[in-house]
């Protein structure tokens, strides 16, 4: 990389924010108050990202009269609901490949279930009136080198002959090029009805309001410190107070899990992401993108991007940034490195942006599992319901955690229970040094890999074996 493209990159994020675009908003609603004192409810939901706000919902949508109590430690929609990318995905496995290639038996169910669950996202945001502008857009995703168009054609033709083809398209260079002008583009394969795009902290901050309406008492800046069983119930502790309830639904995610068992099965990954400036009717025209898609290349580095609402470019990816220990901290929500990385990729993607500024760059962390995909499980003789491990594509799929949660706390055998990816585990990571030295060699090899045309080495083909990897 010459020095005089790399300080062109770096000034255009001279005046970056390290902050969420998405969070950096005028119309961000006030904190509910925090608990003080003592309270009960039927339902407890710990966690005000999108699960626990998905879980608060259901619950009173399936029993009005039930007394719903949803607890958060800072604010809701604060952590990665409020930092993603915006990507609103059918699918309940992270992709339709790693479903199939962990639940063959099963993939046709999940994939009707994912349509379903992001059809009811789609009716839940207009019948509660959430501003969060959601379009239902799909998703292309792009193949940067040669050895990737030919892995997209033989995918599709893969899953066409599996019968799991309708509402894809395979996209040459030429039609690829012609939805989104990018050099770089080779191929593309386009998801035309699985994925929405949407504004992610207007959809937590939506959610948080019909919440409210519908009777759930929201407290913010309530931490739950401690979980133990009480009589029938459980007890929560926060700083203030404290909450005894029937049954208790943990939607915390990348933070420690109250059921200490759980914990080992998931690390943090911080990713991080790019705000371009509102583009001009110029720039956007030199790069096409009329319709509006989402997009992906196809590099296991890979990067993300997307329109929002007033023409800016989110660009995200690449680096998936492990901590050792595991630990969560705001110190790594900012990493300059990262962006000039990301920013320099940006401009050979689209060189004809050239110029461009980035208003905003920030990062935050991700529950990351071995299977990529959500799991979950029952605690406390049933008391307790948990779904964690959604892997950076849980902006639709922890709206299907939800009903699994609440279908487990109700004791019902439903579809959604009778899944093996509902009734299995992910394997658990090791204990350190051993989880930071693998997590490190298993993003060396997949760095080699992208940089020898695909090509996994003999630890990632082991990985592949037992059933284990790392993503974000």
């Amino acid at each position: 990389m010459a020095p005089s493209a790399m300080s062109r990159w770096t000034q255009s994020l001279s005046e970056a924010r390290p902050v969420s675009y998405w969070l950096d908003d005028p119309g961000r609603p006030d904190p509910e108050p925090a608990l003080t004192g003592r309270t009960t409810c039927d339902l407890l939901v710990v966690g005000g990202g999108y699960s626990g706000l998905w879980t608060a919902l259901i619950a009173k949508e399936r029993d009005p009269s039930r007394d719903v109590v949803l607890v958060e430690g800072r604010e809701v929609g604060w952590a990665a609901s409020g930092r993603n990318g915006g990507f609103c995905a059918a699918s309940l496995t992270h992709g339709l490949s790693n479903g199939l290639n962990r639940w063959p038996d099963e993939i046709h169910t999940l994939e009707r279930l994912g349509a379903r669950n992001l059809d009811a996202i789609e009716e839940t945001v207009a019948r509660h009136s959430i501003d969060c502008d959601f379009e239902r857009t799909g998703e292309i995703d792009v193949a940067t080198e040669p050895y990737q168009a030919e892995e997209l054609r033989a995918w599709y033709e893969e899953i066409a002959g599996r019968g799991l083809a309708d509402g894809f398209e395979f996209l040459d260079a030429d039609a690829v090029r012609e939805q989104v002008d990018s050099p770089t583009f080779l191929a593309g394969l386009y998801d035309r009805r699985g994925v929405a795009m949407l504004n992610p902290a207007r959809l937590a901050w939506g959610l948080k309001r019909a919440c409210l309406d519908l009777g759930v008492r929201v407290y913010e800046h309530t931490p739950a410190l401690t979980l133990r069983r009480y009589g029938a119930g459980m007890s929560v502790r926060t700083p203030y107070g404290a909450i005894r309830a029937r049954r208790v639904a943990l939607g915390t995610n990348v933070f420690p899990s109250l059921v200490r068992r759980v914990r080992p099965y998931t690390v943090p990954v911080y990713d991080y992401a790019l705000m371009t400036e509102p583009l001009t009717d110029e720039q956007l025209g030199s790069i096409g993108w009329k319709n509006r898609q989402g997009l992906g290349d196809s590099a296991n580095q890979f990067h993300y991007f997307r329109l929002s609402s007033d023409r800016r470019i989110l660009w995200g990816g690449y680096d998936a940034v492990y901590p050792y220990g595991g630990r969560v901290r705001a110190e790594y929500d900012d990493r300059p490195e990262t962006y000039a990385r990301l920013a320099g990729h940006f401009f050979t993607c689209f060189p004809q942006l050239e110029g461009v500024r980035f208003t905003h760059a920030w990062g935050g962390a991700i529950d990351t599992c071995s299977r990529f995909s959500a799991f979950f499980g029952t605690a406390h003789a049933g008391r307790v319901a948990y779904a964690a491990g959604f892997t950076g594509l849980g902006v639709g799929a922890t709206r299907f955690g939800a009903e699994v949660m609440l279908d487990l706390l109700a004791g019902e055998r439903t579809e959604r229970t009778e899944l093996e990816m509902v009734r299995s585990k992910p394997l658990p990571f090791p204990p350190e040094p051993f989880a930071w030295t693998g997590i490190a060699l298993t993003k060396w090899s997949l760095a080699r890999a992208d940089a020898h045309g695909g090509r996994r080495n003999l630890w990632l083909r082991t990985m592949d074996r037992l059933g284990l990897g790392f993503d974000s």
